[in-house]
């Protein structure tokens, strides 16, 4: 599985497009308030619901669990754009339904908190709350309870244990970011969901044995949400990275910009405390380190470990050094070819 150390937007996409291939069953949990973004030409893709890996990997079977958020206009739009057929996706039956009112309440209530006002919260908060009407009959706000979800509805656990006793390889992806999560991020800036590796294996319906390897992904500058978004420890400028980095201000300023809101993003200095309590949280066996780039725009031309900066070697082997995991996966830029694999598996 793959999961987020920081707050969201690490570049979890490309890490799984990179190793989307390998996999016969790729599932996502989270909703649309999180988009992931996937190298391709013309344009680059976006996810907001299905698997990064929709297309990288066109043989395998997709599924969304019972913990996912759905708006369904944007699924079914997101369904045709990348020609995903309902033999191929698996929507858990029990996946919650954002309606119209969620994303205008939202919108209006929690933009103190840079909410992305997608209706995540309220439709996963209706799901806790209205058992009492669901029992009643007077409401309907389950994927099961859909007309234009039926072909697609069906039960993560029985294709996850269809996956596993036919040996199959299992790829799940987190949303967001572990600093992110309602029980261990900073309240109130946190999202409506636990995003460590225990809540995304609830969502998803997997049993923690079943794991074989956790990569967390992180950034070499964390970023939050621009606006109220919460606390970030040693922010800098754009300005900033631009000088260190030798990156075009126009290129980072552009890359800096959300792909479900399209806010400009706050950015920081690397915080090794916040490595390692989520290292510890979520135990993972590999790290992912993302936008080496921006600690030397030459890193864009490695391929290659022994191709890097000189300083940006230092700083894997610092974060293996405070983290005891390998980082097995380096991301140099957004095109092809554009991850040093290290992996020992």
């Amino acid at each position: 599985m793959l999961i987020g150390g920081q707050y969201g937007s690490e570049g979890k996409g490309n890490i799984v497009a990179h190793i989307a291939g390998e996999y016969d069953l790729l599932v996502r949990v989270g909703g649309p308030n999180a988009g992931h973004k996937v190298f391709a030409e013309p344009e680059p893709e976006k996810y907001f619901h299905l698997p990064s890996g929709t297309r990288r990997a066109p043989g395998a079977k997709l599924l969304l669990g019972p913990g996912a958020v759905i708006n369904v206009p944007k699924l079914l739009a997101e369904v045709a754009e990348h020609g995903v057929t309902a033999e191929r996706l698996v929507i858990d039956g029990q996946a919650a339904l954002i309606n119209e009112d969620d994303i205008t309440e939202e919108s209006e209530r929690f933009s103190n908190i840079s909410s992305t006002g997608q209706g995540v919260g309220l439709a996963s908060a209706r799901k806790l709350t209205g058992r009492s009407d669901y029992k009643a009959g007077v409401a309907r706000f389950l994927a099961k309870d859909c007309p234009e979800l039926k072909p697609c509805v069906g039960n993560a656990r029985d294709t996850l244990s269809d996956a596993i006793v036919s040996g199959h390889r299992i790829l799940l992806e987190g949303t967001q970011g572990s600093s992110l999560s309602l029980h261990h991020g900073e309240y109130p800036h946190v999202t409506t969901r636990d995003t460590t590796v225990a809540g995304c294996l609830s969502d998803a319906g997997i049993a923690p044995s079943n794991v074989r390897r956790v990569v967390m992904v992180c950034r070499t500058y964390p970023i939050r949400v621009g606006g109220p978004s919460g606390p970030m420890s040693y922010e800098v400028s754009l300005d900033e990275i631009h000088r260190r980095s030798g990156i075009p201000l126009d290129e980072l300023q552009v890359t800096e910009t959300t792909t479900t809101t399209r806010r400009s993003r706050r950015i920081a200095e690397f915080d090794w405390v916040q490595f390692r309590d989520f290292v510890q949280l979520n135990g993972p066996t590999d790290i992912a380190l993302t936008f080496a780039d921006y600690l030397h725009v030459d890193n864009k031309k490695a391929f290659r470990f022994d191709q890097l900066s000189s300083d940006t070697i230092r700083f894997v082997e610092e974060l293996e050094r405070v983290s005891g995991r390998p980082v097995s996966l380096i991301s140099t830029d957004f095109r092809w070819r554009n991850v040093i694999d290290r992996r020992s598996w």
